[in-house]
């Protein structure tokens, strides 16, 4: 499979992730697309079930949407998302990482780190990394860059 392909395919599934768009969704995977969350040990196998959970999460969860903000690889390159999200995507072969926040109905903010793998032009698995923000200590000022995020 083609480097852009594989661009391509990462790029449809992140779109479809922020826009909410279950079909899309569906269609950027592979049959047998395994999702991962390591901190619940969690594992949600198959395209149609990966689908139906995220129909199921977007209805309990009415005001999630994610804003992914990079896919980190090899290749640079820019774009836009509908909401004027700048949206960061690098990569080549069949590896990509997104990292990104999530806002939840709540109005609790997540960090998000996603580890993509490619094959034969879909998604063939996803292992998501979720964190809080959580305040900096005291004690590391003094090594902290000025500004840094």
């Amino acid at each position: 499979m083609a480097d852009a392909d594989n661009r391509e395919i990462v790029e449809r599934f992140v779109e479809a992730l922020r826009s909410g768009d279950a079909a899309a969704y569906e269609s950027s995977l592979d049959d047998d697309a395994l999702v991962i969350y390591p901190q619940s040990e969690e594992r949600f196998r198959g395209r149609r079930n990966l689908r139906a959970m995220l129909e199921e999460f977007m209805s309990r969860d009415a005001g999630f949407r994610p804003n992914l903000e990079q896919v980190i690889g090899d290749d640079p390159s820019w774009s836009t998302s509908p909401a004027y999200t700048v949206v960061r995507v690098e990569g080549s072969g069949e590896h990509f990482t997104a990292t990104g926040r999530v806002r939840y109905s709540d109005g609790s903010e997540w960090h998000l780190v996603q580890l993509l793998e490619v094959r034969d032009g879909r998604i063939n698995q996803v292992t998501s990394y979720f964190a809080q923000p959580f305040e900096a200590p005291a004690w590391r000022a003094p090594y902290r860059e000025a500004g840094a995020p």
